[in-house]
């Protein structure tokens, strides 16, 4: 029996959020084709120089934004923050922090410390059902 293995492929949009790149940044033949898992691999491996500068320089993709500001992308849009920002700007943020990111990183902090909370919890209840049994 042979097996026929057809390329796996994916549109521009699915390809740009695995590599962490913002799609409206990325050069046109990138958007208007399909890209292939090998193809994927490739880029990650070995980036060219676009993708080396979109990920230096950005424009970063939300989620992107989000994590180098230390908050959720819910955080960025209550915010208002709802487009595609550069390392510039995020730097420009982080600088002059807005009463809005202090407060968002502070929210974010808090659901880290509850969410370490539950699964030390959780972890406890574990080892204790495990004694149990024995």
């Amino acid at each position: 029996m042979t097996s026929h293995q057809s390329a796996q492929t994916m549109k521009p949009a699915t390809a740009a959020k695995k590599l962490g790149v913002y799609l409206e940044a990325t050069p046109a033949e990138f958007q208007e084709g399909v890209v292939s898992r090998t193809e994927l691999n490739a880029l990650q491996a070995d980036p060219p120089e676009w993708l080396l500068e979109l990920r230096r320089n950005g424009p970063h993709p939300r989620p992107v934004v989000a994590a180098k500001l230390g908050i959720s992308i819910s955080g960025l849009a209550r915010g208002g923050i709802t487009d595609a920002l550069t390392t510039e700007q995020i730097d420009a943020l982080k600088r002059d922090l807005p009463e809005w990111l202090q407060k968002e990183r502070a929210t974010q902090a808090e659901v880290r410390k509850e969410a370490a909370r539950i699964k030390e919890k959780n972890a406890a209840r574990g080892d204790e059902g495990g004694q149990a049994g024995s």
